[in-house]
């Protein structure tokens, strides 16, 4: 049985788990856009500075696949973000023709102006649900992703 909105109980097929969690997705990823919008940032941009703020000095490919972006679109982000003074890229010294990008000061204030206002949209999102729901799910959302890729957790 599926449910609608005002809690009433209609017949049909549920959605598949793969629709639920593309409209979590989604929604979260609209609310990121509000919140973010005031300071000339996208979500996956600023998804792009947290990957960096985990883990420095990334290459741009390493990057892409942490953001969940193609390699164009990352190479355009990084760009933009260059540009605007929020990651630097420099020579890897163990191979003088990659580069490695990190955050820069700007781009670290940027993440942390915002950090209470996405720990908010987290807690918003978690609701209702119990601490050990929290972090079953957790637990459950890395296993989902370990079983659809090779790229290790970030």
């Amino acid at each position: 049985m599926a449910h609608t909105t005002d809690s009433t109980v209609t017949a049909g097929p549920r959605p598949s788990l793969l629709y639920v969690v593309k409209q979590v997705e989604l929604a979260a990823r609209s609310h990121m856009d509000d919140l973010l919008k005031p300071a000339g940032i996208t979500a996956l941009q600023y998804t792009a500075l947290t990957v960096l703020r985990r883990r420095d000095g990334l290459s741009s490919a390493q990057l892409a696949r942490n953001s969940f972006v193609t390699a164009q679109s990352m190479a355009d982000m990084i760009t933009t973000l260059e540009r605007r003074g929020l990651i630097a890229r420099r020579r890897d010294p163990d191979n003088r023709r990659a580069m490695l990008i990190s955050l820069t000061d700007a781009g670290r204030e940027l993440l942390a102006t915002h950090d209470e206002a996405m720990g908010a949209l987290e807690e918003r999102m978690l609701s209702g649900l119990t601490p050990r729901q929290r972090r079953d799910l957790e637990a459950y959302l890395n296993r989902c992703r370990t079983a659809l890729s090779d790229v290790p957790p970030h």
